[in-house]
């Protein structure tokens, strides 16, 4: 049985190996694909493999001999749906491998962004505190993240572990209702946004969530809040976004995507120079990527293709 991984280098960085999946069959990865690559590379595979590269029904018609699709992550706006549905090719995902990477990151952007430790250590070695009449050096106020409020958008596996983390901080947890959720016991999304300190997106991409936080929303907010967005960056809009950062009615935002990947040069959100840059965080798309959580997304991209050979179902879909 042939297999192909389409771009397996951010998952396995050129350290990690495939042998989870390999034992399936005749396994081939590639680092990268372009969109006009996918065809011709996927071309006589029965199992196909995919982080982030797209496969559109248009993609998916000509790959006759498809029978199962592993989506190399949680999110699973990358496949067609129909279009496999109407083949009856298998999709599986990997749910909840990045939950401790993604918590442990979330928590660090928010200490970051609260407490700023790399400019307290510059001060220091650039004898500003020497120079200084009192024992201590405050650069800024420093404020507690107990009895602070985080409203999660997404109460799954990552952001069940977030609001673990949140409350060993002393935080106060709300359940915010998204659009679309079926989950009972949710708080009103207004409600949620109102009362929140911190806001922390955690929900799947779908029709529904994309644009979610949009004018209206950010305007729901309680002001000076802060919003954190580790899931997808379409989840934002980047207009309302840089509207809200320069009339000061948002605290901060902590981004570790953005709707572009890899983002433009010249994106506004990346101008040091803007006025509301210091309230601004954003890293390149790492928070699910520790060596620990992308060994655990192999093992259960393997077990799932292993699964479905023996006639089984697990982490389907479809």
């Amino acid at each position: 049985m042939r297999i192909v991984i389409l771009d397996g280098y951010p998952i396995d960085q050129g350290q990690l190996d495939w042998n989870a999946v390999s034992v399936s069959g005749e396994l081939t990865v590639h680092p990268r694909s372009q969109p006009e690559e996918v065809i011709e590379r996927a071309a006589g595979a029965e199992v196909l493999m995919t982080n982030k590269v797209l496969l559109a029904g248009d993609t998916i018609a000509q790959l006759r001999e498809l029978r199962y699709v592993g989506i190399l992550a949680t999110g699973t706006n990358v496949i067609d749906f129909a279009a496999c549905r109407a083949r009856q090719i298998a999709v599986t995902n990997v749910p909840g491998y990045c939950a401790p990477s993604v918590a442990q990151f979330v928590i660090a952007m928010l200490l970051q962004f609260l407490e700023d430790v790399p400019s307290y250590v510059a001060a220091v070695r650039a004898n500003a505190w020497a120079a200084q009449p009192d024992y201590a050096l405050f650069l800024r106020p420093r404020v507690e993240l107990a009895q602070k409020t985080m409203a999660i958008l997404g109460l799954g596996s990552i952001g069940g572990k977030v609001a673990d983390l949140a409350r060993a901080f002393g935080m106060n947890v709300l359940a915010a209702a998204v659009p679309g959720g079926t989950v009972d016991g949710r708080v009103p999304l207004g409600e949620a946004l109102a009362a929140a300190d911190v806001v922390s997106l955690h929900c799947p991409l779908t029709e529904q969530t994309r644009r979610l936080v949009n004018r209206d929303f950010l305007r729901a907010m309680k002001p000076g809040a802060v919003l954190v967005n580790t899931a997808r960056g379409a989840l934002v809009d980047e207009g309302a976004l840089l509207d809200a950062l320069a009339e000061g009615t948002l605290g901060g935002a902590l981004l570790d995507v953005v709707e572009q990947e890899p983002p433009r040069r010249d994106h506004p959100l990346f101008d040091g120079q803007a006025p509301w840059a210091s309230r601004v965080v954003v890293t390149p798309h790492v928070s699910w990527g520790t060596v620990e959580a992308r060994r655990r997304l192999i093992q259960t991209a393997g077990e799932n293709l292993a699964a479905f050979l023996r006639g089984e179902r697990l982490n389907r879909v479809d």
